[in-house]
């Protein structure tokens, strides 16, 4: 999502040349994956009702079964890992295993400080590589500066993840609005939702959700040129350019009509979420990883999804992915792990309980609605649209364009002097990248 912290970006200048020397030791799956005796620590971020928890809670019994260990399962807020991961992983308080975000701000970080295992030999061990089309390989690799899509792995998604539009089916049809097929369709729904006295949008701007439709609003100017410049550094980013400056232009305009509500600056994900579901908006744009939460606590209304209207690109990925400490005791075990979450009984249970599994059988995924969820997906995937997410170019991007967006909802700054201290802060965290 799965979502860099300035407390992390501090470290990497200092942080990263100092440990980098570290980051091409081997994975080599060396010890043992007889777990009698010996505790599996695990750390991750998904509630219990998400297709993950779900399916992770099964996988949990499979490892212990198999391997003969116990799984200490330590559940983490998001943010506490985004936030401390560099200080933890580290030290000797680090776990065995934990589902970190991906990207380079995030796992290419850790990687390139070696704070993170090579994964290289586990991958041929297992055949990891196999089951992952290439298009969800980039984030699981990074070169020797954390960038991604070349290098060792480091990390293994077994899931993929986009965002999408949801909307209350039961209110778009009490104010007779038809699902939209083109963005200026989208914006007259919203304009006749407003018109009606109803906020359309639950939105976010203290976390994620508000940063997503700020780049999708983005990404219905781009190319897939625009997204390897932004992502890839592989061209120089113009940020009073048509996609940038139009996507901070629309959101203030947004905000200003009254389709984004000025509250939105101080909520967080989980008050747009929880809004959401009780109904008080129609849309909510925001990840697969809400889906699963959302068949089981929406209960008073009909709701359903669509990807965003006028673009074939959108934010997405492969999902967050298990990591495995450089300082984990159990590394074997934990690859083991890993393994299990690849199955195909697993990877069932994500597909049918409103994840997106990467190495399902199709024939297993029997649940109406997983299926649209992953049809969305293939869509994606098959357009080469998958565009990654707005935070991910530098460790500190995510605190910064939340807080430019914060910026923009209160009023204290206009589009274009939002987007130049974006693009300043996105040029420094880039250069410190490329020439570390």
């Amino acid at each position: 999502m799965r979502k860099r912290h300035l407390a992390i970006g501090a470290v990497l200048a200092a942080g990263a040349l100092m440990l980098a020397g570290c980051s091409g030791t081997s994975g080599s799956s060396s010890d043992s994956t007889d777990g009698k005796g010996k505790t599996l620590t695990l750390w991750h971020f998904e509630s219990e009702d998400s297709a993950m928890g779900k399916a992770w809670n099964e996988a949990i019994k499979e490892f212990e079964a198999e391997t003969g260990a116990k799984v200490k399962f330590e559940a983490k807020a998001f943010e506490q890992i985004r936030s401390t991961a560099s200080q933890v992983l580290n030290s000797d308080q680090a776990p065995d295993i934990l589902e970190y975000n991906k990207g380079n701000a995030t796992a290419g970080l850790l990687a390139s400080q070696g704070l993170l295992s090579n994964l290289d030999d586990a991958v041929k061990k297992y055949g990891w590589d196999k089951k992952l089309a290439p298009s969800l390989q980039t984030t699981s690799r990074y070169d020797d500066k954390g960038i991604m899509g070349s290098g060792s792995w480091y990390g293994i998604p077994n899931y993929g993840e986009y965002v999408e539009v949801y909307y209350n089916k039961d209110m778009f049809a009490k104010y007779g609005i038809e699902v939209p097929k083109s963005q200026d369709e989208f914006v007259a729904a919203l304009q006749k939702f407003k018109d009606a006295g109803v906020t359309p949008l639950a939105e976010s701007a203290a976390e994620y959700p508000l940063g997503q439709l700020w780049y999708q609003l983005a990404l219905t100017k781009a190319d897939r040129s625009f997204v390897d410049d932004y992502q890839l550094y592989k061209g120089k980013v113009n940020w009073q350019g048509s996609e940038l400056l139009s996507a901070t232009k629309t959101v203030d305009d947004w905000v200003q009509k009254g389709y984004i509500s000025k509250d939105a600056s101080g909520l967080k994900a989980e008050d747009a979420g929880t809004a959401f579901i009780s109904g008080k908006y129609p849309i909510f744009f925001s990840g697969s990883w809400w889906y699963g939460r959302f068949q089981t606590e929406i209960k008073d209304y009909q709701w359903g999804t669509f990807l965003f209207p006028g673009t074939k690109l959108s934010p997405g990925s492969a999902g967050n992915m298990w990591v495995i400490p450089e300082k984990a005791k159990n590394k074997g075990l934990a690859e083991k792990f890993i393994d299990i979450t690849m199955t195909p009984k697993i990877q069932a249970l994500i597909g049918n309980n409103g994840g997106v599994p990467v190495a399902a059988k199709t024939s297993d995924i029997t649940d109406e609605k997983s299926k649209e969820l992953i049809a969305n997906f293939n869509t994606l995937t098959g357009e080469d649209g998958i565009a990654y997410y707005p935070d991910w170019p530098t460790p500190t991007f995510y605190d910064q364009l939340n807080a430019g967006l914060q910026e923009l909802i209160n009023g204290t700054k206009t589009p274009t002097a939002v987007n130049k201290e974006l693009g300043s802060e996105y040029q420094d965290g880039v250069d410190q990248i490329v020439n570390q």
